[in-house]
């Protein structure tokens, strides 16, 4: 599908800081300042934006991606479900921090109610390096969001030349400037200069089709996420059942986990998730050791740790946390 198939309409540019709007050294990629420019700086360098669609901006904040917040996500997906109620809107991009890219888009996957196409992009060098990668990166994204097979397909992050799904989509390397991709699960689709190619549909539910609403939330419950590893303590994880609302286990190989982690997690009332810290692959609900916890299926410790807090806020108790873990 290429891009002469664009709707008319708009696309509106919501500005969240990252290392796109990064300042450093002329010439560096490494110590720069992100956050420094506001989002009318970073589409002054690309003038051929005019020629995709008529392009509106919004800067909700200015914030390297470490210091993104639920509240930041609650304003994100609330502004973008009112906006998507104009007609003469096509699409959104929101330019964001790759460090947490990743998460803001699973969550806006799960939170924001409309059809229209939600892209996230950033950049791994600031506007002051050589070969900046942001200037082409919300090019490509501003592409897709205008692009009429970009519709229904969920939440899409842009980086690269790559379109990947919000759910799958992560970052891989800490200075590659091809940081991020999607495992296993490999990309939706390319964009070639302005033409937008998919090849892939999303197996899981979302946006218009989960449950989750957020209008009228100001927080998200608190979970926390343990990293389990050779002799790794129980106690750190009496602990968060004790403060937290909720836990996620980033267990060794397939979820797995100490006979001492066992022991504790057999006693915790709260819901628990078994996620992996391995990359790629599944958990499966009959592989997990005990039977009061839930199988993360192959979202990592961060996305699972996404879904746990929108259905604990939901109400939703343990047989429907564990259906929600199946569908989205």
């Amino acid at each position: 599908m290429n891009h002469d198939q664009n709707r008319q309409g708009a696309v509106v540019i919501l500005a969240t800081g990252g290392t796109i709007a990064g300042v450093g050294d002329a010439g560096k990629t490494i110590g720069y300042h992100s956050g420094s420019l506001k989002v009318d700086d970073l589409l002054a360098a690309i003038p051929a934006l005019s020629d995709i669609a008529p392009i509106r901006t919004m800067q909700i904040c200015n914030v390297n991606s470490d210091d993104m917040t639920d509240a930041l996500w609650i304003r994100l997906a609330n502004t973008i479900n009112e906006m998507a109620k104009d007609p003469d809107v096509a699409g959104f991009v929101i330019t964001h921090g790759t460090d947490t890219l990743e998460e803001t888009a699973y969550f806006l996957n799960l939170t924001v109610k409309t059809d229209k196409p939600v892209v996230l992009t950033g950049s791994m060098r600031p506007v002051t390096s050589l070969s900046a990668d942001g200037p082409m990166n919300l090019f490509q994204s501003v592409c897709v969001a205008a692009s009429k097979a970009a519709m229904g397909r969920g939440v899409l992050a842009v980086f690269a030349d790559h379109i990947y799904s919000a759910r799958s989509v992560t970052k891989t390397s800490t200075y590659h400037v091809m940081a991020i991709s999607a495992g296993e699960m490999g990309a939706s689709g390319i964009v070639r200069d302005s033409e937008v190619y998919f090849y892939e549909l999303p197996q899981k539910l979302h946006t218009l089709d989960t449950p989750f609403d957020v209008s009228k939330l100001t927080h998200l419950p608190r979970v926390s996420i343990l990293y389990f590893s050779v002799d790794a303590d129980p106690n750190l994880l009496l602990y968060a059942a004790e403060h937290a609302d909720g836990i996620v286990i980033a267990g060794a190989g397939a979820g797995e986990y100490s006979l001492g982690y066992k022991r504790a997690i057999e006693t915790v009332t709260k819901p628990v998730i078994i996620s992996s810290r391995i990359d790629d692959g599944v958990i499966t609900q009959s592989a997990v050791l005990c039977a009061n916890t839930i199988a993360a299926d192959n979202l990592p410790p961060q996305k699972a740790a996404i879904l746990l807090r929108l259905a604990i806020a939901s109400g939703a108790d343990h047989d429907e946390i564990q259906r929600m873990f199946s569908l989205y």
